[in-house]
């Protein structure tokens, strides 16, 4: 058993589920996956087919679980790559060159994964009530890297919550073996502040010192982050020409994903009939719309549409159900698929973005407010102000109710439109 294997031995729970969460992903260059979005993406650089990123997941993946070896992962690496006929990967063609690019392959993930199960317990609410400082402990590799290894000297202890465990929490680089353990209070002889201008970058790399590029970020600490939001923190490279590959995967997941959450809040809201301040982005403005609000003298700052549970809860009250005016709660459910065929009018009056869909002898509406400021909540509970295109209300109407000359038609429903 290797050495590396021998500290870290058979996966844990917490390490296993981080692993799980993550969604394979092609790429071409080793940084078209960006900081905190590799809690979320499994990738080998250069694999780009489906079933050949499968392989490689579900081997390494099995491995960590079993506890298993660089060189156990290296005899099915070699089956994986002959079985996919993938050639010219970094490393192929000389033993030295496999050697070094399965130790990468296999050991990155086994020391991400266990940082990130180690975060999952060192959150541990009780945990932390216990022990709310963490310590730096250095790996005692005899090749070290200084700020490594004066970090790990020094006994570095600082409050769970300081900004330096969200660029310096270990892994800090290819090859870190560095941890963290939890303590109940800094040591008499602890370091109990970081070295002066440990969070000016190295004009050369843009890292903070010690910290090699893009290992800035805490493995696990956003394990659970949105894929949405991580498209928009542009940690994905889909400018690019893999970017179109890369989008095949992410597009489904992402819809996935919303389509939980919006069950979620909606469930929520009905079974509690309270708000949390809970915002998810459903759809899109299609390029038309925008077009003709446009030409309306309304043009909109952004195409994305949201729904606060705050508007949900107005939308589904008793008093609205009472006049048979609330929408089905399995209409709030399917948003996103309803607005990708949905009428879109412009309301004069309000003025407004009005998604008209039908519901069978009667009419369903969406109505969005454009350009509207609100404050919103992503999914650690950060809010900020956003000014975008909200959800106002939902309700039952009649298909009289919308039309000329108040309401202008805005054009077809479309089949993959103002839906995520």
């Amino acid at each position: 058993m290797s050495g590396i294997q021998g500290v870290f031995g058979q996966g844990f729970a917490e390490q296993i589920n981080f692993l799980r969460r993550k969604l394979n992903l092609p790429t071409e260059r080793w940084d078209d996956i960006q900081k905190s979005a590799h809690n979320r993406a499994f990738i080998v650089t250069g694999a780009q087919k489906a079933d050949l990123l499968d392989s490689l997941r579900r081997t390494v993946d099995g491995h960590i679980k079993a506890g298993l070896s660089v060189d156990d992962f290296r005899k099915n690496f070699r089956s994986i790559v002959e079985k996919h006929g993938w050639h010219g990967w970094t490393g192929e063609g000389t033993k030295g060159g496999e050697a070094w690019r399965t130790r990468v392959i296999y050991e990155t993930n086994l020391r991400t994964s266990y940082a990130a199960g180690r975060h999952a317990q060192l959150t541990d609410p009780g945990l932390l009530k216990r022990r709310p400082y963490w310590q730096y402990v250095h790996s005692g590799a005899e090749h070290a890297r200084k700020e490594h290894k004066a970090w790990g000297d020094a006994k570095l202890t600082l409050p769970h919550d300081h900004p330096f465990w969200e660029t310096n929490y270990p892994p800090n680089g290819w090859g870190c073996g560095c941890t963290v353990r939890a303590v109940p209070a800094p040591e008499k002889d602890a370091a109990t502040s970081p070295p002066k201008g440990w969070d000016v970058p190295d004009p050369k790399t843009g890292m903070p010192p010690g910290i090699d590029k893009g290992w800035d970020y805490a493995p696990g600490a956003n394990g659970t982050t949105p894929l949405l939001d991580l498209v928009g923190q542009k940690l994905f490279n889909l400018d690019a020409r893999i970017g179109a590959s890369m989008w095949e995967f992410l597009a489904p997941a992402i819809e996935l994903e919303q389509s939980l959450a919006l069950k979620d809040m909606v469930d929520a809201v009905a079974r509690t009939m309270q708000a949390k301040g809970t915002t998810l982005l459903v759809g899109a403005m299609d390029t038309s719309i925008v077009q003709m609000l446009c030409d309306l003298g309304h043009p909109p700052e952004t195409v994305d549409l949201w729904l606060r549970d705050e508007e949900l809860l107005h939308a589904i009250r008793e008093s609205k159900r009472d006049r048979l005016a609330a929408l089905p709660l399995d209409v709030w459910r399917s948003l996103p698929a309803k607005l990708k065929t949905a009428e879109p009018w412009f309301d004069t009056k309000e003025p407004a973005l009005v998604y008209k869909f039908d519901l069978g002898g009667s009419a369903g509406k969406f109505v969005f407010r454009i350009n509207y400021a609100e404050k919103v909540s992503n999914h650690a509970g950060r809010r900020r102000r956003l000014k975008s295109n909200f959800i106002r209300t939902g309700g039952i109407v009649k298909h009289a109710d919308i039309a000329e000359p108040q309401y202008v038609f805005l054009g077809k429903g479309r089949d993959s439109g103002g839906g995520i």
